[in-house]
């Protein structure tokens, strides 16, 4: 039987990606999708760990060919989800956990990937700036813009399944209660 696949959503800076590793110690047979982008690695990140890095050409020759179930672009750079890649996933793991974007979100369902999505929200606009602010290698305009995308994709979580206020410093609380909804969703065993 196909494994699940779980959409894990915030604005830049909203924790998705730690909540997504703190899933993944609770949820037995959990893995985490492998984004590729064109966007240049950040310090400490690794190809074929954190993400596919490509190049634009490559990147567009995945689209051109159809390889990708959803694409996207994010402050200038092509961000997507490949369909082999995620197809594998699926048919060995039980939960596979993806941390796209909004629009990303709206791609999977108009392609008809079944999902179940969570949308982690912030808990103002001014925690939200601060997060952007603090992702380091980011200029005035780039962060005016992040923040600018962020405010958006908070109005555009009503197309999640599920909204949790992701509160500074409460990662755990934040964990615990998306593992709550994904283990009565998918009546599994959730590991404490």
């Amino acid at each position: 039987m196909p494994g699940h696949l779980i959409i894990v959503s915030s604005p830049s800076g909203g924790g998705k990606d730690a909540v997504i590793r703190g899933l993944m110690e609770k949820l037995p047979d959990a893995v985490k999708l492998m984004t590729t982008t064109t966007r240049p690695a950040r310090p400490g990140e690794q190809n074929g760990v954190h993400y596919n890095f490509v190049t634009r050409e490559q990147f567009e020759t995945m689209i051109r060919d159809n390889k990708l179930v959803e694409h996207n672009v994010y402050a200038d750079n092509f961000y997507g989800t490949e369909k082999q890649r995620l197809t594998d996933l699926l048919e060995k793991h039980k939960i596979v956990f993806s941390n796209i974007e909004v629009n990303g979100k709206k791609n999977f369902d108009k392609a008809g990937w079944k999902n179940l999505s969570i949308f982690l929200m912030p808990e103002n606009e001014t925690v939200l700036k601060q997060r952007i602010e603090t992702r380091g290698g980011l200029t005035a305009e780039k962060i005016k813009q992040r923040l600018e995308t962020a405010i958006h994709e908070v109005a555009e979580a009503q197309i999640y399944d599920y909204k949790i206020v992701n509160y500074q410093d409460k990662l755990d609380e934040t964990v615990e209660k998306a593992a709550k909804i994904i283990g009565e969703h998918f009546d599994l065993d959730i590991n404490r």
